[in-house]
């Protein structure tokens, strides 16, 4: 039996249609701004004395990431206005681009203590090559089609892409941003209709790898004994981990008061970056701690609700990659600090002092008010009515193939 959905004159003309049309979507605007303006508040309460320290000024650091957010601020509209088939064209060079970087950045700081970053910190291309790469793979990913789940068609090709993007970040060495690009990588491809035991041996093979790297170097194997002496006993965890569960004690219900932490004061290391979500938990308590789960928790069910209302695979993939990316960063950050995982550099995003960091994540969030602004029920070009939806009713185990055979379905 076929069902055709016929769109009326009322719908297509209707200034509701047209609202979802061409607006954003309401809800990921006010949580967006919401977590930059909370952002914002405490990269100033954090940094203030160590702005005095390092710069003679309170207001030095605060300074920097307000010009760091009006730059994101302006590549995100970019990114909200622009054809998203843009994307198509400049994947390619994007890709490029963050190669070259995580290259130079190497080649550049030979036997420096600065290895990630240009600048002396200011620029760091792993959190170029995280978005680049996110791009790149949908769009990869989608010219693959049905045949990605080939091997040598796609399921290779995509190894040497992780292999390549990946072993220039290790080499830095920067481990925490080399977790974050597999864990993205699996999870596209994982999206992309490719065979759940393609995905389970790509992720077998990238946590054996993981292991290797930690059983291998130097600064995995430091950040692994203190986090398995950390579980058994506080006081063999990092010094890190210790100042940062000090802050959320201290902190306790309520917190001591926006403004009033004291592990700020050259207890906890990078208070202003790395700890920050600590300082939350000091000066805000466990409330505070919990508003800032709560507001990324919202942003993830927008954003994945976002990549499941499409029926274009590209878009699909590109959602779906941003918000994982942007939540599973927010995610290690908060579990580190809480003792829950090895240590980790990853940023809390739109918390996190750095250019690099706010820059990309509010160019991902452009990408994803771009997308935001398709209706939840596209109207193909046939004049049918196409949705998408999980769950055990649908009977299928990814996203992306839901609208293809659905549309199969319709036209038989």
């Amino acid at each position: 039996m076929t069902i055709n959905l016929k769109p009326t004159a009322s719908i297509q003309g209707s200034s509701s249609q047209r609202r979802l049309t061409l607006g954003f979507d309401p809800w990921l605007l006010v949580l967006v701004a919401a977590l930059m303006a909370f952002g914002l508040v405490m990269v100033y309460s954090a940094s203030w004395d160590v702005s005095w320290r390092l710069h003679n000024d309170p207001n030095a650091i605060f300074m920097s990431q307000l010009g760091h957010l009006g730059l994101g601020l302006i590549v995100m509209l970019v990114a909200a206005w622009s054809h998203i088939d843009w994307l198509r064209r400049l994947a390619p060079i994007l890709i490029l681009i963050a190669l070259g970087a995580l290259l130079a950045v190497l080649l550049v700081n030979v036997g420096s203590a600065h290895r990630r970053s240009f600048l002396g910190g200011s620029i760091q291309p792993s959190e170029l090559a995280k978005l680049a790469l996110i791009i790149y793979l949908a769009v990869w990913m989608e010219s693959k089609g049905e045949r990605l789940e080939d091997m040598g068609y796609g399921f290779w090709p995509l190894i040497m892409i992780m292999g390549i993007v990946g072993g220039l970040i290790l080499i830095q060495p920067d481990l925490s941003a080399g977790l974050t690009i597999g864990l993205i990588s699996v999870t596209l491809f994982f999206l992309a209709g490719a065979r759940v035991l393609q995905v389970l041996v790509m992720a077998f093979g990238g946590g054996t790898l993981a292991l290797l790297v930690v059983r291998l170097t130097q600064t995995g194997q430091e950040r692994w004994h203190e986090f398995i002496g950390g579980l058994v006993d506080l006081e063999e965890a990092s010094y890190h981990v210790q100042q940062s569960l000090q802050a959320f004690y201290s902190g306790g219900i309520v917190g001591r008061g926006l403004g009033a932490s004291r592990g700020k004061f050259g207890f906890l290391p990078a208070p202003h970056t790395d700890s920050i979500f600590a300082v939350v938990g000091e000066e805000l308590g466990l409330l505070g701690a919990m508003l800032v789960l709560t507001l990324f928790c919202l942003f993830l069910w927008r954003g994945f609700r976002i990549a499941m209302s499409s029926s274009v695979i590209l878009e699909t993939l590109l959602a779906g990659g941003i918000t994982f990316w942007i939540g599973i960063e927010a995610l290690i950050n908060m579990s580190v600090l809480l003792g829950l995982l090895p240590f980790a550099g990853n940023a809390l995003p739109f918390f996190s002092y750095g250019g690099s960091s706010l820059v990309t994540t509010l160019a991902g969030v452009g990408i994803l008010l771009n997308l935001s602004r398709r209706t939840p029920e596209k109207i193909d070009v046939r004049g049918s009515i196409a949705t998408l939806g999980i769950g055990r009713r649908h009977r299928r185990r990814r996203v992306s193939r839901l609208s293809s055979r659905r549309r199969t379905r319709q036209e038989g």
